[in-house]
């Protein structure tokens, strides 16, 4: 309570003069702002860039320049007393506890405010220079129109960083590259005939098949109604946030592996001969070829891709059954 009402008092005060460029953490801005933003610069010829990373910034946060930071805006003496009093918290180390002179406790009301207003140091010294960025929390991307511009631009600003703002910088993370080779907030970028397009980093779309099989997986016993669910709030969810990306084909060829799973779930689930034999019949198969499908010796993933299944289970019967798939919700939301 304490904590949200420090927030609810300096949020506003701070607010006022935090960076166009920032976008985390903050009301009416968001990831897709701030994509939008990097991918404006891009295509105004501003294709190279300082990928910053900032080695584990909430548990490096030096709390004494926080302090200094705050001072200079905040002239109570109690509000700054009760800041420091949250920063200082301390934590168990080997059974003991102990009080930390350095870092930003994750998940509390102040710690997203107390690292943009840390950051927004950075971010007035970048402005200063001209230099055009945007940032998402610790996450930072400084833009030039060449590489040796970019190298540059890393090299005068790594001092201010270390120096002034006592941050850590992981210079083996921090990179000088094409845009084209970087990955932002989960996306990618790549260029194409009408410009600098967004696109869902590689990394991102292998997180995303390996939440669908989880939730695909043959071997958990949830009903029917309990997958579709499951499958339509993940559809909806990761569409919904990489919905800036130029993502059809992706997605059509991951419905195409999607449905397929489908199919295997379904096809272990109807276990006996008879039961398939029975489903068979019901969709659509004579006798003879319900029968010969039924006692089939394939392996579940060589049916689910088979004509037995994709002529009888077909992506229609899926859809009108409550099954959403990632390329319809994608046209839907970009309609």
């Amino acid at each position: 309570m304490v904590q949200q009402g420090i927030q609810q008092i300096l949020s506003p005060i701070y607010e006022a003069t935090f960076s166009e460029s920032s976008y985390g953490f903050r009301p009416k801005r968001s990831a897709h702002d701030a994509l939008k933003k990097c991918k404006e610069y891009a295509n105004e010829g501003y294709t190279y860039v300082v990928d910053m990373d900032l080695e584990k910034f909430f548990d490096t946060v030096s709390q004494s320049k926080m302090i200094e930071i705050l001072s200079r805006t905040i002239k109570d003496g109690r509000v700054i007393s009760l800041i420091h009093k949250y920063l200082i918290a301390g934590a168990i180390v080997d059974r003991k506890f102990e009080e930390t002179s350095i870092g930003l406790a994750q998940g509390g009301n102040l710690s997203p405010l107390c690292s943009n207003i840390m950051l927004n140091e950075l971010d007035k010294e970048l402005e200063r220079r001209g230099i055009r960025f945007v940032r998402y929390a610790d996450d930072a991307l400084l833009f030039a129109k060449t590489k040796r511009s970019a190298k540059r631009i890393l090299r005068h600003i790594l001092p201010f960083i270390e120096e002034k703002l006592k941050l850590r910088v992981n210079r083996e993370k921090t990179s000088v590259s094409y845009i084209g080779h970087i990955k932002f907030l989960g996306y990618g970028f790549y260029p194409s005939r009408v410009g600098i397009k967004l696109r869902v980093h590689k990394k991102n779309v292998g997180k995303m098949k390996v939440k669908v099989r989880e939730i695909t997986s043959r071997s958990k016993g949830i009903s029917y109604e309990a997958l579709k669910l499951k499958l339509k709030q993940f559809v909806r969810g990761w569409v919904n946030y990489f919905k800036l990306a130029d993502m059809k084909t992706l997605l059509q060829r991951t419905d195409r592996w999607l449905r397929r799973r489908l199919r295997m779930f379904i096809w272990k689930r109807w276990k006996k001969v008879r039961t398939r034999y029975r489903m068979l019949k019901r969709l659509g198969y004579n006798h003879s070829n319900a029968i010969k499908y039924a006692n089939t010796r394939k392996g579940y993933w060589q049916v689910a891709g088979s004509q037995i299944l994709s002529c009888s289970i077909t992506d229609n019967r899926l859809r009108e059954s409550g099954y959403l798939f990632f390329s319809d919700y994608y046209k839907s939301v970009n309609a």
